[in-house]
């Protein structure tokens, strides 16, 4: 196999064996960028043969990015593993048969991830498949420069989508779901503001051909329709939509705890924290001064744009 598996971690030691060992078999080469763990994940990543790298976290999209720049990347083709995901054995085998066939056009891969929420795997209300380009040819993609819901692109070539089985299972209980989806809401907020203000640059590569048309759907659903609804109205129809129309409740009770936090909960969240970094921010004109409050509000290192 001609393939490196990057991960990044902070304190991912429950999940990083794991997540190493379902790609054992098909990765030539496995790099782990870690942030400053305090747990063994830099130990348990190295016994298991990684590289391990260390780099200061801003955010998802910069430090992925640092990685496919500075990393000791020897291998054509990269797949970027997140630590809490794992690559099923029929996956492993269909990357393994196909992945050195593929013809030269072919520079990025799709799959097709499922989430396991309280030990049930998630599969009605628009979450399953979930299709992510994960894969891609080394020089021919990069990650969005997003604060929140980055996606890899290519820039050149076409995708093709694999079919095996990709997990999202997180190990944590709720409390670490709702600090995680927590931070993700001021990131998100701090998107939905910048798409308004044009506070600094926004990467727009996302598109069905650099990526997937699912992805590329989505991100035109969020930011020209339910962006510019109030979220006390868009929260509350988007939960109903996913629960009810999109066959939600045929989850169990671990789908409506899951469809109501990650679905209503934190969609709200999301307005609420747009909104009241609205108000901190309404005296203000100047983007550089704007960008420094929010950066202070928030603890995000923010940088404005040049006109």
């Amino acid at each position: 196999m001609n393939l490196v598996v990057i991960i990044l971690t902070y304190n991912e030691s429950r999940h990083v064996t794991r997540a190493m060992a379902s790609v054992a078999e098909i990765a030539s080469q496995v790099l782990v960028v870690d942030s400053g763990s305090t747990d063994d994940t830099v130990r348990v990543a190295e016994s298991h043969g990684a590289t391990v790298l260390y780099h200061p976290f801003v955010n998802q999209a910069k430090q992925f990015q640092w990685a496919l720049d500075n990393a000791p990347i020897s291998a054509d083709w990269i797949f970027r593993l997140d630590a809490d995901e794992i690559i099923e054995p029929d996956l492993a085998d269909e990357i393994r048969r196909r992945l050195p066939v593929l013809a030269a056009d072919v520079t990025g891969i799709v799959l097709k991830r499922k989430h396991i929420f309280m030990g049930r795997w998630v599969r009605r209300g628009g979450r399953y498949p979930l299709l992510m380009l994960r894969i891609f040819r080394r020089g021919k993609g990069h990650i969005e420069d997003r604060w929140m819901d980055e996606h890899i692109v290519v820039t050149e070539g076409r995708t093709v989508t694999f079919n095996g089985g990709f997990i999202d299972h997180n190990l944590n209980d709720l409390t670490y779901f709702v600090d995680k989806h927590n931070k993700y809401a001021t990131r998100e907020a701090i998107e939905a503001l910048n798409q308004e203000l044009g506070l600094f640059g926004r990467d727009e590569a996302l598109s069905s051909e650099s990526a997937s048309w699912q992805a590329a759907f989505k991100r035109w659903g969020k930011e020209r329709v339910y962006n510019r609804i109030p979220f006390t109205v868009s929260a509350p129809l988007y939960f109903l939509w996913r629960y009810i129309f999109q066959l939600g409740f045929l989850d169990g009770r671990e789908g409506l705890v899951y469809h109501f936090l990650q679905g209503y909960w934190y969609r709200f969240l999301v307005g609420a924290r747009k909104m009241e970094l609205q108000r901190a921010i309404a005296h203000l004109s100047d983007k550089h001064e704007i960008c420094a409050e929010l950066s202070r509000l928030t603890g995000l290192k923010l940088v404005a744009g040049t006109d």
